[in-house]
């Protein structure tokens, strides 16, 4: 999320003479803090930035654009003309909500910003575990040929051959379900708050349980928001009722899942395999098991990482700082 990115979007739609400073944090070269690690900053989910640092930057501004920088109470207070902060990610994990409220400012957020990254970035991650990509890469690094992956009890399933249960129906999963189509494989859904389009009833695809999902889907793909109600929900029991031999996704949230648990369905071989894009403790502690397992495939939370997102992310936090100065309402209120 680079700031000149965001700041040529304002400018392009914000006529007139602005006054933007721009700043530059270090992640993803330097990890996320998570709320509760520092004073001040218990009712933020994850951050990036020091107190000091973000009041010097922000001083009498009446709005912010930021994709990481804390917005707690202490840091508001010291914030008297701040008006609108506009958060260029899917939720405003980096800023106290109710600290905010309180205080008469507006947070609005960029709902759906990477969707189209993940969506693409899951296929790839369902390709690359059921067909074995990981497995054939690693070997010929290793300097083996594993001409044995070729054999029909080793190597991979098409997808046109397989049932996908995806877990989560918003602005990722939806996207999912499209990409999937063109695969010819079975989908089913499993989302309690929302319904399948008209497009997708008509094209075949299910709304299912959860139990129906573990049981009948080869591939389990992971797309829930983490809330108090999907927090860990995806642990020993879920993985002993999914089928022995199926794989399961996860470029969603990391806290979604018991992570043991998923460890120990790998090693037992009750799965096949997993393709691991997130985590609960980021960076991974590098004596994590599971970082070592042979059916694994992991990447460092890089699914929404396209220039396409921050250009998304860019234009939609303009467009709330232009209906801003223009007494027009938000879009997208948190």
């Amino acid at each position: 999320m680079l700031p000149g990115m965001f700041e040529k979007a304002i400018r392009q739609k914000c006529r007139g003479d602005l006054d933007i400073r721009s700043h530059e944090l270090p992640w993803p070269d330097e990890p996320m803090k998570p709320g509760g690690t520092e004073a001040g900053m218990d009712d933020l989910k994850e951050y990036q930035g020091g107190v000091d640092e973000i009041v010097a930057l922000v001083g009498d501004a009446e709005i912010v654009v930021t994709q990481l920088a804390p917005f707690s109470a202490h840091i508001m207070d010291r914030l008297p003309s701040l008006k609108l902060i506009a958060v260029s990610r899917g939720g405003p994990v980096n800023i106290d909500m109710r600290a905010a409220r309180e205080r008469k400012i507006l947070v609005v957020n960029t709902p759906g910003r990477n969707a189209s990254a993940v969506a693409e970035f899951t296929i790839g991650a369902i390709l690359t575990e059921t067909r074995l990509i990981t497995r054939s890469h690693e070997s010929l690094r290793r300097g083996e040929w594993r001409g044995d992956l070729y054999r029909a009890d080793l190597t991979g399933e098409e997808l046109s051959e397989m049932t996908v249960g995806v877990v989560g129906y918003g602005h990722v999963g939806t996207k999912v379900v499209r990409l999937l189509k063109a695969f010819g494989c079975r989908i089913l859904v499993c989302d309690p708050y929302v319904q399948l389009t008209v497009d997708d009833l008509r094209d075949g695809v299910e709304q299912a349980s959860m139990e129906r999902i573990l049981q009948e889907s080869d591939v389990v793909t992971l797309h829930a928001r983490v809330t108090d109600e999907t927090r860990g929900f995806f642990g020993a029991d879920q993985f002993a009722a999914m089928k022995a031999g199926a794989y399961f996704i996860n470029t969603a949230r990391g806290p979604l899942v018991d992570y043991p648990a998923l460890t120990e369905a790998l090693k037992t071989r009750h799965l096949r395999g997993a393709a691991i894009e997130t985590f609960g403790i980021e960076p991974v502690p590098p004596d994590w098991e599971l970082l070592r397992l042979d059916n694994v495939t992991l990447t460092p939370h890089i699914a929404g990482a396209s220039v396409k997102t921050v250009k998304f992310a860019a234009e939609a936090a303009a467009e709330e700082v232009r209906r801003f100065i223009a007494g027009e309402p938000p879009l997208n209120p948190c």
